[in-house]
């Protein structure tokens, strides 16, 4: 059948497809390291060597308009070799990202802080806080207090008393002495002091060790025996019992005394981590998104953990950055019940944890960080400061 040719002249006029403008392109990112020099030094629970600097490494990603997106974390040994992996491409196509930065983790070093990095990039492209594009409705994390040394028993009772004024409704006291039976007495001193004013969570520091360190991890039986104890006295969690691998004491620990079981700080990869929620390891997930699996993995690992009723409770213990990621993370994705603050005067104070920032990250008197609706994670730097302790 023929066309008529008015037929033709009364179909409306498609519009004409035009290709989505360009993102502007990865330019160049730049890795810088820096040492605070700590007096006094910080004699980590976790550390046979006590702390006489602070490192930190700073990335930056510049894109070809100017944008800059910043990150941070430890080591990103080798991360130089792969820098050409990211430039030239889109900022945004944080998938794309995600997945070669799992990659690099396989191959080499940790390089997550890039991952930090290109997201808080994402936020000031779309002038959007991270915690807002993470799906959050709010900017109010509510934290815990995590103290990192191991002290007397007059220092550790004053330390959690002082704390507990300071509005924290949770408190987390290391174990690592020589002897855990001299820490579950320490702990038992605390938990009067604090008399139900503050939940007292424990750290074991049994998951994993320094490099230098050859002390054996707790068996199961050894986490065993101190876990009965910790329920008595009231703990409201066990973290890092055993071994960082070892799946089946976990679980068995968590199913033998029904106390809540929190382990992934150091956790490498999301498979793992993952494994811990499936094999019903764990009540409380750790990840870190500065050290596994980035910002995008610690999304789905979130999501993974609701949907088995799993607390996710992210480790911050690290620089100032670090917490604003993981805070940005933790409201964005349904964190809860606490977020880690860490916090032990006069070694570890909020202005030494944040010294590569302008402001320190302060929790107000409720023990909550309130996040702002900066693009990105909020950060602003203290550029003098890090040109004073920048290494080569």
């Amino acid at each position: 059948m023929a066309v008529l040719e008015t037929d033709l002249k009364s179909e409306p006029k498609r519009p004409a497809v035009t290709a989505p403008p360009k993102a502007s392109r990865i330019e160049k990112i730049e890795v810088s390291r820096h040492k605070l020099p700590l007096d006094p030094p910080l004699a980590a629970a976790w550390d046979s060597r006590p702390r006489e600097a602070f490192d930190v490494t700073i990335v930056r990603v510049t894109t070809a308009d100017g944008a800059v997106g910043i990150g941070a974390g430890t080591g990103l040994e080798g991360i130089e070799a792969y820098l050409d992996l990211f430039i030239g491409h889109d900022p945004l196509d944080l998938e794309r990202h995600n997945a070669v930065l799992a990659n690099i983790d396989f191959h080499g070093g940790r390089p997550w802080p890039l991952d930090v990095a290109l997201w808080d990039l994402a936020g000031k492209i779309r002038k959007q806080p991270v915690w807002r594009l993470l799906g959050g409705g709010l900017g109010i994390v509510q934290c815990y207090a995590s103290t990192g040394v191991l002290r007397g028993k007059k220092a550790l009772v004053d330390a959690a008393r002082a704390l507990t004024g300071k509005g924290f409704p949770a408190i987390k006291i290391r174990l690592h002495r020589a002897d855990w039976r001299e820490d579950i007495a320490l702990l038992e001193a605390v938990a009067i002091a604090v008399n139900g004013k503050a939940e007292l969570l424990v750290d074991c520091n049994q998951g994993w060790r320094m490099p230098w360190d050859a002390e054996p991890c707790w068996t199961y039986h050894q986490a065993l025996a101190a876990a009965w104890e910790l329920k008595r006295i009231g703990v409201y969690w066990m973290e890092e019992p055993v071994h960082h691998g070892d799946v089946k004491a976990m679980a068995a620990l968590r199913g033998a005394t029904g106390l809540r079981i929190a382990a992934g700080e150091m956790t490498r990869g999301e498979h793992a981590l993952r494994d811990l929620v499936d094999r019903n390891a764990v009540d409380v997930l750790q990840p870190d998104a500065t050290l596994t699996s980035g910002v995008l993995g610690l999304k789905r690992l979130a999501r993974r953990a609701a949907e088995k009723d799993v607390a996710f409770s992210p480790h911050t213990w690290g620089s100032g950055i670090g917490l604003l990621v993981n805070a940005h993370v933790f409201a964005g994705c349904g964190g809860g019940p606490w977020l880690e603050y860490p916090i032990d005067p006069p070694e570890w104070t909020p202005e030494r944890r944040d010294f590569m920032l302008a402001k320190p990250v302060q929790a107000n008197k409720d023990g909550c960080i309130e996040l702002s609706e900066a693009p990105g994670f909020g950060i602003e730097l203290d550029e003098e400061r890090l040109v004073s302790c920048r290494v080569e």
